[in-house]
């Protein structure tokens, strides 16, 4: 998957979910999560790396952190309210237009 990412210069999500439906069976709200989760890992050791290396702003880190739990809670009431198989044709039809869009910008804006 990092290889692929890598090379398309596509987030991790959009192929790691996929994956982990196709390949482990897992549901839909399930992939998700374990993606969320190895993409908050994975930026929590890149911060940790960087944090004596950098000035941070810690108000807008706070201020950012902050919206984002708040984010949290809003989508973890949101789950209960929605079926995995609607969030997986959501995500298809997601994926298509963003790949629309994308490829669509490459012809006619470069």
């Amino acid at each position: 998957m990092g290889l692929v990412s890598g090379l398309v210069g596509a987030g991790g999500g959009f192929l790691i979910i996929p994956a982990l439906v196709l390949f482990t069976g897992l549901d839909m709200k399930k992939a998700v999560g374990t993606s969320l989760f190895i993409i908050a890992a994975n930026s929590l050791f890149g911060f940790l790396g960087d944090v004596f290396h950098y000035d941070i702003d810690w108000l807008f880190l706070l201020a950012f952190s902050t919206l984002s739990i708040v984010g949290i809670f809003i989508g973890t009431a949101l789950a209960a309210k929605v079926d995995g198989q609607s969030l997986k044709r959501g995500f298809g039809w997601f994926i298509l237009a963003m790949g629309l869009y994308i490829l669509l910008k490459e012809i006619f804006l470069s």
